[in-house]
């Protein structure tokens, strides 16, 4: 079979319809035409405009092909591309008609198109690699058909219109990019819409435009910005989510509008604009569109803008019966839950002042968080924030249990009930939406010392190590112990099955109120899993686990605490078990004893249960059933590196299993100069301090210990992250050095002084000179809509808790 090389980005069919009746050819021009240096040293260029057939234009040689090691492979070309256009024929042939019968029936296959479009461009594919720090052709290739159906939710939910150009003397041209996108607030070369960028089409004043033929074009308009243009157009569109299901008139276009030649001159100002180096028309005038269209960027939006009589039945909600009488609901903007009043802030009246408190609900005065980052850079001001809903959940489960009152901790286990942990997995639920928009919420890659820990979400474990990482930086992330009721099956939700959620219940208040006074600090910041709002990342990073489980192993030995704390929740749930089953445990395993010595044993163990602060002393906790008792390694290594991505965060981990993963990982990619290979040599060879709770860490501060380490690990931070850029700096390799040094003598000075016996820990660091990086990964940022996040964890540390200090 003959390799197919030459490969086509616009397809031959798709050009044709570009043609003037009765032609094969149609006017070529290139415009960056290639540079000839003669003998001479005169410089020439090549011939940069013809007439062309379809085979000759738009096509790269290789663009599409993968390599193994010399052999070149034109499958995704043939079976990918070749179905793709097939469809994508039959459904533009179909949006250039009149019949709503075939729009219908072409719809999926239509938009599918669209996207592959977008991307398979020379253009679109240097977009593509933009998004990742480094990729070979194959992986490029991989990642293409990875993020496939990107924008289809987003355009399919828009307006739909198309312009015609039939009445025209000048009609539509095609470029080397012929999905183009229109912000009138972002002309070409500023940021955001600067090679090889497009707008982004979440924006709401973004509208995709996509020349169906010579005569018709496509015009994709945000609902928001059609009803209201004056709306902000660089804002977001209200719930941009990039995958998901949506429910929408397949049959709804408006086709009123027939252009003049002056509009049609400025849509294709517009089209040219977005090309990379070619376009194209069927006469040789229209390819220069800027000589007649020369006003400004902005004045070509009313052109643009849909007409208002064709909206006024598009949008609003609806509501569809189903089979089994469930009616589904969905508003204009593809939500399925309807809005919680109570989680929205007031929008401020006047600019804030330093001293007041900052809007984005950290509990810090303004001038001291938000005025120092830019808009971009902040956590939403428009809802309440993480910390916020933290505090909110604290007060219901203070009063739902009753903590306020003067009970100590035996009391409120032996007075938990069913209706208690209902009322409090309901709170959690209502507090996070499940089409909460959760990157508006998390801190961006703005300066702060911040990390994320990743390991085992326990109770003992995470006061072994991660309450003591505060000292170290101005920001801790650690995921929330609780379970999303909205997150599990019906019959394993705790809402619907409390009874199942006692043990766990137990465990996650428990571990919840231990961290809640870092958290009204703004020290530790305890998050959702985003998995939870976004079923198509949960999905995504639940088969990325298990191809990475195919190649990496678990050793029980390597982990040896995590195992210990397995075995401390089996046993417990043992002892849930009533006194009568235990007595017949106890005899089936040892006949002899008598019946005086079987009750001292369970009385023993009634004392075993009070004095445990995680064991469940509600009487019959399994008549109705087992218990549910996960026990999470959170986040994920994909989520973690997600995260710490999206927010700037240095990873932190106690697990060796996950430090094995994120080794693997750097260990993946092209290592050359190792930066600061003196300083990880001084670190590792250093004891740490690691105190386990807010009176400590208090302690610690009283004798001037807190904040220096944070300072230190922002330098490390920033000085990893520019690494691959800037090089090696020695100077500056050595000052931090320095004041490493400086810094762990002031912390082991204040330790001495408080006279607090406190534990120590190792720590282990990673650093590799491009990061910490997945494709994988910047893949799930790429999905999410993600903006601000960085290419590469820059670096991660393994925390070994040793023994107490005094």
């Amino acid at each position: 079979m003959t390799l197919t090389r030459n490969n086509h980005y616009v397809p031959r069919w798709y050009q044709e319809g570009f043609f003037e009746i009765g032609k094969r050819t149609y006017s070529y021009l290139d415009t960056n035409p290639n540079k000839i240096t003669l003998h001479n040293g005169d410089i020439v260029f090549e011939k940069s405009k013809f007439n062309s057939p379809s085979s000759r234009a738009f096509c790269q040689i290789d663009l599409y092909s993968t390599f193994f090691g010399e052999i070149a492979n034109d499958e995704i070309e043939r079976k990918l591309f070749g179905d793709l256009d097939c469809r994508g024929a039959a459904a533009v042939r179909a949006f250039v008609s009149d019949d709503s019968k075939e729009w219908q029936q072409h719809f999926t296959s239509f938009f599918e198109y669209l996207d592959i479009q977008k991307l398979r461009t020379p253009k679109g594919l240097d977009w593509l690699s933009a998004q990742y720090p480094r990729l070979t052709q194959n992986e490029l290739m991989f990642e293409m058909q990875g993020i496939r159906m990107m924008h289809c939710t987003i355009w399919t939910e828009g307006v739909r219109e198309i312009i015609s150009a039939q009445d025209a003397e000048t009609k539509f041209i095609v470029s080397d990019h012929p999905v183009t996108t229109y912000n009138y607030a972002l002309p070409p070369g500023v940021k955001g819409n600067r090679y090889p960028n497009d707008p982004s089409i979440a924006l709401k004043g973004t509208q995709t435009i996509f020349p169906l033929n010579r005569d018709f074009c496509l015009i994709l308009t945000n609902l928001e910005y059609a009803k209201d243009h004056s709306t902000e157009p660089l804002k977001k569109r209200t719930f941009a989510g990039n995958y998901r299901n949506s429910l929408v008139r397949t049959d709804s276009f408006i086709r009123t509008r027939r252009l003049t030649s002056e509009e049609v001159v400025r849509v294709n100002r517009v089209i040219k604009s977005g090309a990379k180096r070619y376009i194209a028309a069927g006469k040789e005038e229209w390819l220069y569109p800027e000589i007649k269209s020369s006003e400004p960027w902005s004045d070509l939006r009313m052109l643009f803008v849909p007409p208002s009589d064709g909206i006024l039945f598009m949008g609003g909600d609806m509501f569809v019966r189903l089979q089994n009488n469930d009616v589904y609901f969905q508003d204009s903007f593809g939500r399925t839950e309807h809005e919680r009043d109570f989680l929205k802030k007031a929008p401020l009246s006047t600019p804030p002042r330093a001293r007041d408190l900052c809007g984005c609900g950290s509990g810090r005065r303004f001038g001291n968080c938000c005025n120092l980052k830019s808009v971009a850079l902040r956590p939403t001001w428009k809802e309440l924030s993480i910390r916020e809903r933290n505090i909110m959940l604290f007060t219901g489960i203070s009063n739902i249990l009753g903590i306020n009152d003067v009970r100590d901790w035996v009391t409120i286990r032996k007075e938990i009930n069913d209706d208690k942990i209902k009322d409090v997995y309901s709170l959690y639920d209502a507090l996070w939406p499940r089409e909460t928009n959760f990157l508006e919420m998390l801190p961006k890659p703005d300066g702060v010392a911040r990390a994320i820990y990743t390991g085992v979400l326990h109770p003992q474990a995470i006061s072994n190590c991660a309450l003591g990482l505060p000292f170290y930086f101005d920001e801790l992330l650690i995921e929330h112990p609780f379970i999303h009721p909205g997150a599990v099956k019906k019959e394993f939700s705790p809402t619907e099955n409390p009874h199942m959620y006692r043990q766990e219940f137990l465990k996650s208040v428990f571990l919840f109120m231990m961290i809640m006074p870092f958290i009204e600090q703004g020290l530790i910041t305890l998050f959702p899993d985003p998995c939870n709002f976004d079923l198509h990342l949960r999905h995504q990073v639940m088969n990325m686990a298990k191809r990475r489980s195919n190649y990496i192993k678990y050793a029980k030995v390597e982990d040896d605490e995590f195992m210990k704390l397995m075995e401390e929740d089996y046993k417990r749930g043992i002892l849930l078990q009533p006194r009568d089953a235990l007595r017949q445990k106890l005899l089936r395993f040892s006949p002899d004893l008598d019946a005086k010595y079987i009750d001292f044993v369970l009385n023993d163990l009634d004392l075993l249960r009070e004095n445990d602060p995680l064991a469940v002393l509600t009487s019959g906790s399994l008549e109705e059933g087992g218990q549910f008792i996960p026990f999470k390694m959170v986040p994920n290594f994909e989520i973690t590196m997600y995260l710490a991505q999206a927010t700037g965060s240095c990873i932190v981990t106690d697990s060796i299993f996950r430090w094995n993963e994120l080794k693997a990982a750097s260990g993946r990619q092209v290592q050359s100069l190792s930066p600061l290979a003196h300083l990880k040599d001084c670190i590792e060879k250093a004891n740490f301090i690691v105190p386990c709770n807010i009176n400590e860490l208090g302690k610690l501060g009283q004798h001037g210990a807190l904040g220096i380490y944070p300072n230190f690990m922002k330098r490390v931070y920033r000085y990893l992250s520019a690494f691959s850029t800037r090089g090696l700096k020695p100077n500056v390799e050595s000052s931090l050095v320095a004041e490493f040094k400086r810094a762990h003598t002031l912390s082991l000075a204040a330790t001495k002084k408080s006279r607090m016996p406190i534990t120590t820990a190792s720590i282990s660091c990673l650093w590799p000179s491009g990061g910490i990086q997945d494709n994988a990964v910047s893949r799930l940022l790429l999905m999410s809509n993600s903006e601000h996040h960085i290419a590469s964890a820059p670096m991660a540390l393994f925390v070994k808790r040793q023994q107490l200090a005094q």
